[in-house]
């Protein structure tokens, strides 16, 4: 019983992942970018699941195996390593002079895998205004800045409705 009101007591963590990575994801699906909010959700519940893991670990094994090092920061390399491997599988040529595109979408779902994180450690407030910021930039600010530069959007030079970032 001590066990399911441990396991309990973590569950938040992963459900505001689930509700903050939904809200990323959610931007990026209705403008029809390759990785939308399924993806966003999975990452970003899956890092905040591999920081409570990491919590646990030491909970658990800690005082019993006081030889063995525990590395909670490389917890967090190991999220940031996986995530820009799926990053990358994002980034593709365009065939257009060899211009990248992907990059945006790439680094929302590591903006997504942050918020995971701090979800997982229990910083609610800072996943709730990073989750905030991205939105903004990725939506409003991603409409500004083609206006502010002279540079066409992704979005009104790719054909089909798929956008290019």
């Amino acid at each position: 019983m001590d066990g399911l009101l441990s396991e309990l007591r973590l569950l938040p963590g992963v459900l505001a992942a689930y509700v903050l990575s939904g809200v990323i994801g959610w931007e990026r699906e209705r403008h029809r970018h390759s990785a939308g909010l399924r993806t966003h959700i999975l990452v970003g519940v899956s890092a905040a699941l591999f920081v409570l893991l990491a919590e646990a670990l030491v909970d658990r094994f800690g005082a019993v195996a006081p030889q063995v090092r525990f590395d909670l920061i490389g917890v967090l390399g190991a999220v940031v390593s996986g995530v820009s491997f799926l990053g990358a599988g994002a980034i593709f040529s365009s065939g257009r002079g060899g211009q990248a595109q992907g990059l945006t979408t790439a680094a929302s779902l590591l903006a997504t895998a942050a918020v995971g994180v701090a979800c997982g450690l229990h910083l609610y407030l800072l996943a709730s205004c990073a989750t905030l910021l991205f939105v903004f930039t990725l939506w409003p600010l991603g409409r500004l800045a083609p206006r502010l530069t002279g540079r066409r959007s992704p979005d009104e030079s790719a054909e089909g409705g798929a956008a290019g970032e």
